[in-house]
């Protein structure tokens, strides 16, 4: 039997293979081809079944025989299935996955006006799912377009925000496409991108209170709705929840976030070893990087300078997958830092009394006094960050079990 696949342009960073060896039992592959091998790669048809994502949801419309009724209203394709005959059937289930994400994210769409960002084929989805939810107002935000993002902040009435740019993605982990708090109004935030699973817009919508959702449960959602395409067989959908908490929880980080001196380095070690995920810790990073020691680095260049070391450091690791990752103490003062930590990542706070934090070779923390202000300054930054909060035990394997008590069903 032919595999079945997905179409694309640049691929290597696509999960599609994963979500689908969890919904059936068939051989799923990647075919990355350029425009211009596009027609000998439908001449051949070495597929018995295609998912189709950027830059080919519309120009695969003439290589289909026929399409659904929802592609044809959206001019857009991205599921093929072959015909007894040979011939090709378009289909978009991205509409049904965009719909369940909504349903799923609790979101209300129904009278509301709502803001897309971005015109790219994805928008065209967008644009009809909440069409036939019942949207108010639609408004949809371009580069170049009447509204744009220099005049986008007229519509400061927008309930709804539905990203669908590639802005804040991998590898872009960090920019935003808006500034959120400049919309009073908002009672819903939605972005496609699922990779990294918080991206700049969803951490703002979070900080202001606003309902969010990522793009994870779409893409599991219209990769379902694909697979019975594929095998003609009714898969429960009970089956795209579970995908999606165990793509999440697999693909997390965890951060270990805390004073200097209370152990942070030890127990990452001792999480590595127990949970089989690789060890970063990013004072070893920036020591790495500038081929010179912490204290080195204070003495020749100064605080400022090792922070924004430091900041390279997070924004490098973070924005990874499946790491085990100890922070230095400081790292959490910078706010872009606050972002990365989070982005994608379970976050833990170890909690040691300052009268037994290690102070050696710690370039802010010369005496108790040091050690009182700058626990005052970060306990409540730690606090925000914190998804649990562990306090540290002089033995080292006590803390470790309390960590892997608070990262289950978090963590796999």
């Amino acid at each position: 039997m032919k595999p079945f696949g997905l179409l694309g342009r640049k691929l290597s960073h696509s999960i599609s293979p994963e979500i689908h060896n969890l919904l059936c039992d068939y051989e799923y592959v990647l075919f990355e081809r350029e425009p211009d091998e596009l027609d000998e790669f439908f001449e051949k048809q070495e597929f018995s079944g295609l998912n189709v994502t950027i830059p080919y949801k519309k120009d695969v419309i003439k290589y289909c025989a026929e399409l659904s009724e929802t592609a044809k209203k959206i001019g857009s394709v991205n599921t093929i299935t072959v015909r007894p005959d040979g011939t090709l059937y378009g289909d978009n289930s991205d509409y049904f996955g965009f719909s369940y994400m909504v349903e799923q994210s609790g979101v209300q769409i129904k009278d509301k006006t709502v803001l897309i960002l971005g015109t790219g084929g994805a928008s065209l989805t967008v644009k009809a799912v909440v069409e036939d939810m019942g949207a108010k107002e639609i408004i949809s935000v371009s580069r170049t377009g009447a509204v744009n993002y220099d005049n986008v902040y007229d519509y400061q009435n927008a309930d709804v925000i539905i990203n669908t740019t590639p802005v804040g993605m991998y590898p872009h982990n960090g920019e935003r496409v808006i500034d959120l708090s400049r919309f009073p109004a908002l009672s819903g935030c939605l972005d496609l991108i699922y990779n990294p699973s918080l991206t700049p817009f969803l951490y703002d919508a979070e900080n202001l209170g606003v309902p969010y959702a990522n793009g994870l449960t779409m893409l599991v959602a219209q990769a379902h709705m694909s697979a019975g395409k594929f095998v003609d067989s009714h898969i429960p959908e009970e089956k795209i929840e579970q995908i999606v908490a165990e793509l999440a929880s697999v693909r997390k980080n965890i951060v270990l976030i805390g004073m200097p001196g209370c152990g942070k380095s030890t127990v990452s070690a001792l999480l590595g070893q127990v949970l089989k995920r690789e060890v970063v810790d990013t004072d070893s990073l920036v020591v790495e990087n500038e081929k010179r020691s912490i204290p080195e680095i204070f003495a020749s260049y100064g605080e400022e300078y090792f922070r924004a070391c430091e900041t390279k450091a997070v924004a490098d690791c973070t924005k990874k997958s499946t790491l085990i990752i100890a922070t230095g103490g400081g790292a959490v003062l910078r706010e872009e830092n606050r972002y990365f930590i989070k982005q994608n990542s379970f976050v833990v706070w170890l909690k040691r009394d300052f009268n037994r934090l290690a102070m050696e070779g710690r370039p802010l923390s010369k005496s108790i006094d040091d050690i009182k202000k700058i626990e005052q300054v970060r306990t409540p930054v730690y606090a925000s960050l914190a998804d649990a909060e562990i306090e540290v035990d002089d033995d080292p394997q006590v803390t470790l079990s309390k960590i892997l008590e608070a990262v289950k069903g978090e963590i796999k």
